[in-house]
């Protein structure tokens, strides 16, 4: 990792409090201190009725009636692994849930790796590899779908690797239709996302510059007011605008969150999660004229 590490009780949003002073050079700072899940809180769903998941009511037919919940983990979805000679997040993917800080963050620069597994379950077993970044994360966890937080999806899928999902909230982005889909397009007109028809609250990516599997891909996600940019590998396949929570009367600016990490019928791998505040977009991600 590109950091040392910071003094405990020590958190980096925009405003530093007196007592993080030594802040590293770069601005960096660990999410995840590469030994355990601490400071960050899981939630899992409802298994699969053909799991064995001691302790939960189900139906006649088998079906669970509730989630496993709030920092449980009786089938080790989410372990710790040295992988590749360094530590890395080791999601088994059996199940769908998450894993988010209990840090809420504003203005920010978020750097990880993720590479897949082999193993896939349940109603995934057919589909491509799936998870998930998400970001600005509010409110309960669990809430859309029973699954996941209110949040910005950057999502991380085989080919699909930096496409919009937003969940419960609302985004533009300049985007047009071909087909059944909305593809991000930098010339076309701003469209708003979000879970209603006629648009619905997917995009899809400009490129595919996902690396083979078995590879390391390095994500970026830069967040600036309530402005976002999507990259993978370097390339940037999605600029978004204007994010909004949509959980009150009318809509209001969505500019902070959690950051969770999903778990979705796939093994992956996270590793090197790190995070420095900005307060404009870094250079080498700069839109050009």
């Amino acid at each position: 990792m590109r950091y040392p590490k910071l003094p405990l009780g020590c958190a980096v949003l925009l405003v530093l409090t007196p007592a993080c002073t030594q802040i590293p050079e770069s601005g960096w700072r660990p999410l995840w201190n590469g030994q355990d899940l601490a400071g960050w809180d899981m939630f899992m769903t409802n298994p699969d009725p053909s799991w064995n998941v001691p302790g939960l009511k189900r139906d006649e037919q088998g079906k669970y009636l509730e989630p496993i919940g709030l920092n449980k983990d009786p089938l080790h979805v989410f372990t710790v692994e040295n992988i590749d000679g360094r530590p890395a997040i080791h999601v088994s993917g059996q199940g769908f849930g998450t894993i988010t800080t209990k840090e809420s963050f504003a203005n920010f620069h978020l750097h990880l790796q993720v590479k897949w597994g082999e193993k896939k379950w349940g109603s995934k077993l057919n589909a491509p590899r799936d998870c998930g970044l998400l970001y600005f994360c509010h409110g309960e966890l669990g809430f859309e779908h029973k699954t996941w937080p209110r949040s910005i999806e950057f999502q991380i899928q085989e080919h699909d690797m930096g496409d919009l999902y937003a969940l419960a909230t609302k985004v533009t982005v300049n985007a047009r239709h071909e087909g059944r889909l909305w593809l991000y397009d930098p010339k076309a007109e701003p469209t708003v996302f979000e879970q209603k028809p006629p648009v619905g609250n997917r995009c899809v990516k400009l490129g595919d510059p996902e690396k083979p599997h078995g590879e390391w891909n390095t994500l970026d996600l830069i967040c600036v007011g309530g402005d976002s940019i999507h990259v993978v590998n370097g390339v940037v396949v999605m600029r978004l605008h204007h994010a909004q929570r949509i959980d009150g009367a009318t809509p209001a600016p969505l500019t902070a969150g959690q950051i969770s990490l999903q778990t979705e019928g796939a093994e992956v791998f996270y590793r090197d999660i790190e995070l420095r505040p900005v307060t404009a977009v870094p250079a080498e991600f700069a839109e050009r004229p």
